[in-house]
């Protein structure tokens, strides 16, 4: 049953977005200015020297959130009109947290060919693409093509956002435990699009050895039906060789980094070295609840709102996506992703515990600290 006088369903009645003008229109003078006849020397200049549409259209400001609707939050392949409330969020925390426009673009179509083609299409209407919930392995193919065809950022949030928030809290864990990445063992569980972006950036961030898992187990070279994406995975990660479940993935493991919508049991937790740190992040349900990996870790964060230490993509893609526009950069590199992890990292060291490390998702500091650290690594 549906109850639309719930009060979520009355904050979304009628959407929750809209879009007003910079400038008077109460005049004829007024009118002649915005529209026409005066726009047209607007469009003649930009006709003639395209760079003009950065400074005198919302171009240099507005960001596309596209998604085919197809791994939305956690209730998986829902269809683009079922995504758009998701997609109206995601725009008005650009707009709240950094000052960035956003537009929800919900594809119809599944297929990578159209996708790309539409947009390419759309582009031009833009300052930078954000892709979101669209399911792996798909998305890395199409967030690698319209990087190499488009000279705006193209980010796709469910990879970069997560591993950017994911590294700033492993770096403030270790500071509380006066520990190196470089001697860590981290099993991250999923190797969907977050598994892998969070992998790589762990990687490039020095930790010693990482060993990922999927549904089927450990992923190491010579393992059966590895897709492109992980076969990758298996021979840049899992040094030690290992094989098996989850179990064996975290036998001596020092991190749990849970991105995989299933679960861990207590038991495979037993086996994780002293000082822990488990990062249980499916949404809703963590793949093991808090409380029990509080028995077991030192450190302990979740995706969700309502326990400490909440790894939230909004700490990173408002200000992501304001210092490339600010340093008008043509993409987002690795080195600014880490300049964000860095920054989000030093806010919460202020004031660093264990249940404190990384900011508050409304922490206003944030995104203009982002933003700031990415438009200096541009």
């Amino acid at each position: 049953m549906i109850d639309l006088q719930d009060p979520i369903f009355i904050a979304h009645e009628g959407g929750k977005l809209r879009t007003s003008s910079t400038v008077p229109l109460e005049s004829r003078e007024d009118l002649s200015v915005a529209y026409t006849p005066g726009v047209a020397r607007v469009c003649e200049a930009i006709a003639a020297d395209e760079s003009l549409a950065r400074t005198h259209t919302w171009r240099s400001n507005l960001v596309a959130v596209v998604t085919d609707g197809t791994a939305v939050l956690g209730l998986g392949d829902i269809g683009p009109a079922a995504s758009l409330p998701v997609m109206e969020g995601k725009a008005a925390l650009f707009r709240q947290f950094a000052g960035v426009d956003a537009v929800p673009i919900c594809l119809d179509t599944k297929d990578p060919d159209e996708i790309v083609a539409a947009v390419a299409a759309i582009a031009p209407s833009f300052g930078g693409i954000n892709l979101e919930d669209i399911a792996a392995p798909r998305c890395f193919d199409i967030e690698d093509r319209l990087k190499a065809l488009l000279d705006i950022p193209v980010f796709h949030d469910d990879q970069h956002g997560t591993a950017v928030v994911v590294l700033a809290a492993l770096t403030n864990a270790l500071r509380l435990q006066d520990r190196r990445a470089e001697d860590l063992t981290v099993a991250v569980v999923g190797a969907g699009a977050a598994g892998v972006a969070i992998t790589k950036i762990l990687g490039e961030a020095g930790v010693g050895d990482l060993i990922v898992c999927d549904s089927t187990g450990i992923i190491h070279e010579g393992r059966d039906r590895l897709n492109p994406v992980k076969a990758r995975l298996a021979e840049a990660t899992n040094r030690s060789g290992r094989s098996g479940g989850v179990a064996e993935a975290l036998k001596g493991a020092d991190v749990l980094v849970g991105v995989s919508g299933g679960t861990v049991p207590e038991s495979a937790l037993e086996g994780m070295a002293d000082n822990a740190i488990v990062f249980a992040l499916a949404n809703p349900t963590p793949e093991v609840a808090p409380e029990v990996a509080a028995r077991h870790a030192a450190i302990v964060a979740t995706g969700r709102s309502d326990y400490p230490n909440q790894i939230n993509n909004v700490l990173a893609f408002p200000g992501i996506f304001r210092g490339a526009l600010d340093a008008a950069a043509p993409q987002i590199t690795e080195a600014m992703k880490l300049a964000a992890a860095r920054a989000i990292a030093d806010i919460a060291a202020e004031d660093l515990a264990a249940d404190r490390i990384v900011p508050s998702p409304l922490d206003p500091r944030v995104a203009p600290a982002v933003a700031a650290a990415v438009e200096a690594a541009a």
